[in-house]
Order: structure tokens, then C-alpha cells, then sequence
């Protein structure tokens, strides 16, 4: 059975100023998706979908597609681009219209059990482990029952500035059962907070559950994002800003009953890149996480 990573990567980076996907952060100039991509094929992941923007594929073999195809192969990994295209954009529009729309886009290559992460996240070994034997056990039976991975809040935030994660509600079996986007989430001396525009904290438990989109789904999820996306386009507010988004249409399931998510939960350490600052702290966590012997000095020479 196959077992795929979808790879988010079509997003404009626009607080970081850049396609912040592609920035070398690693010792030896690796991107944030190397450790992802080495991460999951270690624990089993047999193929790789990556969703772009097509004028960003040229960009894409250079940095990670050409360096990848011998390994790929090497492995027996299957391996694709997406392309997430503009489809009817109002004048005017830049972004794309959001990571459901993004999943839409590569429907054809999804045929079996698959985790969706975004290209700039670190996630760890840990967290694909638990995804990797989540998915393996899916069944035909139950083609709603889909997982998530769960980190603490505390582990995901970023000393540049505020962020935004969705914090989660679960049950006393580890059922998901409520989402809620959170925006301007900071660091403080007492710990995680929302900022208010007029610089009011409202303190959040640091081990509060939050959603860093990845997500571990079945092939019949895509029927519903499709039949959701045309509602979403004849809905729109804001023609220019509203997106699709996973978390979204995942909570809506979740309340109408079509649909059990289970939250598993990783103590791993996100990094990730939100703002131009945050570039030399990942550099140094991920010199770090060499140093420990947690990746080879050369990533994939272990695979």
C-alpha cells in the first residue's frame, strides 16, 4: 500500500518577504522540507507529492527536485509536482485560495492514505513515526476516521513575532472536537498569549493542543474538499482574501458528525520560518540537531 506525503509549498511567504520554503537553513544548505522528506522516508513514506506554484518549479528542481530524483529512485519512491493553479482569480487577487484548494490540486495522485505538512514546518522524527503507524493501520471501513498530529503550544511559537496555530479541543478518548484559528499567538515571561491590536495579552495554557497542518487522511476527504470548494467560491466575502483552508473544512466535518479525527500527540520542537528573523535560530537548530547526531552531516546518506 502506498503511503504519501503531500508537501504544502504553493504559499507566498509574504510576512517572510520570500519563498521562505527554499531557504537553506540547514549545515549543508538543506531546506526545512529535506528534514520532512528524510523524516518520512525513514519511517516508511513510499511517495512524494509536492503541491507549487508552476512558475516556482524551475526553482524547485533546482533546490530540491534534480538533488532528490537519484535518491527517489534509489529508495523505490514515487515522486511528483502539483501545480496549484489560479482557477477563475478576481482581478485584483494574489494568494492562492488555500491549502484546501492545494490538496484539490494533486486529487489525482492521492489514491490511498497520506499526511499533509506545509514545506516550511519542521516537524521531527517523532511526529512521522506516529503518523506513518497511523496511516498504515487506515481502513476501508472507516474512510472518515482521520488523525492529527498534535504539538504543544509552547513548542511552536517564534521569538520574532506573533503566529498563528490552531487550537484544539480533544476529548477524553483523544478525539478532536473543536479548531479555532488563533492569530497573533506571542512569547511572553509568563508564557503563550494573544496579542490584541491595542497590546492586550490573554494568557494560553503553554501545553494547550495546536494544529501545525498535518494532517492524516483518506482518499475520500478529496470528495468533500471538491464539493466544498464550489460552495466556498459561491460564498465568498472577500474575493481578494478569503482562502479554503484544511483546518476549516475539517472542523465543519467534525460538526456536522461525518467525521473523527484523532489527535496524536508529539513533544517535538517546531521550527519553522515566519519572519526574516527567525532564519538564524533555525540555522542553529538544525547545526544543533547534526551536532547530536540526529541527522548525518550528509541528510539522506542514512537512508
Amino acid at each position: 500500500m502506498d503511503i504519501t506525503l503531500a508537501v504544502l509549498a504553493a504559499g507566498m511567504g509574504s510576512r517572510y518577504g520570500g519563498i521562505k520554503q527554499l531557504e537553506h537553513v540547514g549545515p549543508a544548505g538543506e531546506i526545512i522540507m529535506d528534514y520532512s522528506i528524510h523524516d518520512a522516508l525513514a519511517v516508511g513514506f513510499n511517495k512524494v507529492v509536492f503541491i507549487i506554484r508552476r512558475e516556482m518549479q524551475d526553482d524547485f528542481d533546482e533546490v530540491i527536485g534534480r538533488r532528490l530524483e537519484e535518491k527517489f529512485r534509489a529508495l523505490g519512491v514515487r515522486w511528483a509536482y502539483a501545480y496549484q493553479q489560479p482557477e477563475d482569480m478576481p482581478a485584483g487577487r494574489v494568494k492562492p485560495w488555500g491549502t484546501g484548494h492545494a490538496l484539490l490540486c494533486c486529487k489525482s495522485y492521492l489514491d490511498g492514505p497520506f499526511a499533509v505538512i506545509n514545506a516550511d514546518d519542521y516537524y521531527g522524527r517523532h511526529a512521522f513515526e506516529r503518523a506513518y503507524a497511523f496511516l498504515s493501520e487506515s481502513s476501508p471501513d472507516r474512510p472518515d476516521k482521520y488523525g492529527m498530529i498534535g504539538f504543544s503550544l509552547a513548542n511552536t511559537l517564534s521569538d520574532a513575532g506573533g503566529v498563528t496555530r490552531g487550537v484544539c479541543s480533544v476529548d477524553a478518548s483523544g478525539n478532536l472536537t473543536n479548531i479555532v484559528e488563533t492569530r497573533n499567538i506571542v512569547k511572553t515571561p509568563d508564557g503563550p498569549a494573544v496579542q490584541s491590536p491595542d497590546g492586550a495579552l490573554r494568557p494560553l495554557p503553554k501545553d494547550s493542543v495546536v494544529s501545525m497542518n498535518m494532517w492524516l487522511l483518506t482518499p475520500s476527504f478529496l470528495a468533500c474538499l471538491e464539493d466544498g470548494f464550489a460552495a466556498f467560491r459561491a460564498g465568498l466575502h472577500d474575493p481578494l482574501k478569503d482562502e479554503y483552508l484544511l483546518p476549516d473544512i475539517i472542523d465543519r466535518r467534525l460538526q456536522a458528525g461525518k467525521a473523527t479525527v484523532q489527535v496524536i500527540r508529539t513533544d517535538e520542537q517546531w521550527y519553522g520560518i515566519t519572519y526574516q528573523a527567525d532564519r538564524a535560530w533555525v540555522n542553529q537548530a538544525f547545526r544543533r540537531l547534526v551536532d547530536q547526531g540526529v541527522y548525518p552531516p550528509d541528510l539522506y546518506s542514512d537512508l
